[in-house]
């Protein structure tokens, strides 16, 4: 039986860099953008006739004053631009030009006819303030939603166990890590689907040998579920590194973000969310802050303990 929870440490500290690794990386520009849905902005697909590339669009989009505008590839020399948002309304393909003026995508598609040759606006669209303000809104009320409900759930699931609250807590905290790892909140469900299986192992482990050091249950429920949890994993890595070799461009970064997040959930499983139970349980995280801040028991009060034990003794 491997010693999970005595190498727990080790565990929680790789974590801990990984975490401070993301934020150093999210704090360096290019800083990651939310998409037009949660910020104001136009986006807009073109599917060019002859060959060009990413950096070419760029460069012609910030030469027209659009330097803070996105082009991804969609494949197929298709390319998908996300700006600011475009005022006017574009004209439609074949639209009879009359006397109004023509719309700022207009003048884009323009510009990059001239500089790339024929092209066919694929789709359009813009969204407002004020929508996106809702939609990033009613995002966090149900990310926040969705966390008290995970928490309930497993404190409810594990009331059978001293401080079952616990557990919830320690899922919440792994859940988080892996989202900010990644940026992607596709990984909470498999994330927390993780973490329950390891966490009803140990439960069911407490249960039947209460008097076993909790460590050691801890031990034996990795130990069982480990298997299942890297099969489980490898499935999904497989399947995505499948689709990475042989699907197009347009979900290659989508895909690779979702391969790390699939990692980050397995890990942290069983090293973010099992170790922080365990450390709660022996109360580490306690002697920790009190061995930083130099604090400990005073001494007139473990005096006095001994001297009442010893009074009972007699």
């Amino acid at each position: 039986m491997l010693d999970f929870a005595g190498k727990r440490w080790w565990y929680l500290s790789i974590s801990l860099v990984m975490f401070i690794a993301a934020a150093v990386i999210l704090a360096i520009p290019p800083h990651l953008r939310p998409g037009i849905e949660f910020t104001s902005g136009s986006s807009f697909s073109e599917k060019f006739e002859k060959p060009t590339t990413v950096s070419a669009l760029r460069s012609e989009m910030a030469a027209l004053g659009y330097s803070d505008s996105r082009v991804q590839s969609q494949g197929n020399n298709t390319f998908l631009f996300r700006t600011r948002t475009l005022e006017g309304s574009p004209q439609q393909s074949g639209e009879a030009q009359g006397p109004a003026q023509p719309g700022e995508l207009d003048v884009i598609e323009q510009n990059l006819i001239k500089q790339f040759g024929p092209l066919t606006r694929q789709d359009f669209q813009t969204v407002s303030g004020t929508v996106s303000s809702e939609i990033a809104r009613n995002a966090t009320i149900a990310v926040i939603a969705a966390s008290v409900a995970i928490l309930i759930y497993i404190s409810l699931a594990f009331r059978k166990l001293d401080r079952p609250w616990r557990y919830g807590s320690c899922a919440i905290v792994a859940l988080l890590h892996d989202a900010f790892i990644v940026g992607l909140l596709t990984v909470i469900g498999f994330s927390v689907h993780d973490t329950i299986v390891v966490f009803d192992r140990i439960r069911e482990n407490v249960i039947h040998d209460p008097y076993i050091p909790f460590e050691e249950n801890v031990n034996a429920s990795l130990t069982d579920t480990l298997a299942r949890s890297i099969n489980t994993s490898l499935v999904v890595v497989l399947t995505v590194v499948t689709m990475l070799l042989i699907g197009g461009e347009t979900i290659r970064s989508f895909l690779l973000v979702l391969l790390v997040g699939i990692i980050s959930g397995t890990y942290s499983s069983i090293g973010i969310a099992t170790q922080l139970v365990v450390a709660l349980e022996n109360n580490d995280i306690g002697r920790f802050f009190r061995r930083i801040t130099g604090r400990s028991k005073p001494r007139r009060r473990v005096e006095a303990d001994q001297g009442t034990v010893e009074a009972v003794q007699s």
